[in-house]
């Protein structure tokens, strides 16, 4: 029986990421593996939106992926504001609040960000996943693409 292919919602840091030395290696074989056909991309219009500001080779890099654009919704933005009302980070991280609102409302299987500050934090992740559990919604996986097991033979 064939399982399903993971959904993977990428935040904009891991599109930039590909040109990142730090990030670079780890980028790259995401994307090597998403071209692979191994995963289901999502990205936001808020993602698009982010991706304006950038250099134009970082903003090409989706003109080489296959991926579902979701349109963020006033939902999304409600249950981002709720992440920031209980505190599980600031105002000024409200776009990074819309994109875990966004991966969990669209029941994505893993948000992937190098985001290690607001994002991909144990404390974070707890604090986004009680408040998601508390509306009804999955516990939502929070990972950098190098904890995404992409060695695997």
């Amino acid at each position: 029986m064939a399982s399903k292919k993971m959904s993977l919602y990428l935040d904009t840091s891991v599109i930039g990421g590909y040109y990142d030395d730090v990030f670079m290696q780890d980028t790259r074989l995401l994307f090597e593996k998403i071209k692979e056909g191994k995963y289901n991309i999502f990205i936001s219009s808020l993602t698009k939106e982010e991706l304006e500001g950038a250099p134009e080779e970082v903003r090409n890099l989706l003109n080489d992926l296959e991926y579902h654009l979701i349109k963020v919704l006033p939902e999304y933005e409600d249950l981002a504001d709720e992440y920031i009302q209980e505190r599980v980070v600031g105002t000024t991280s409200k776009d990074d609040c819309v994109h875990i609102a966004t991966a969990t409302i669209n029941n994505i299987d893993v948000l992937v960000s190098w985001n290690f500050k607001h994002i991909v934090n144990v404390e974070r992740i707890r604090g986004y996943n009680s408040i998601n559990i508390k509306n009804g919604y999955k516990h939502l996986e929070i990972r950098s693409p190098k904890e995404l097991g992409l060695y695997e033979q």
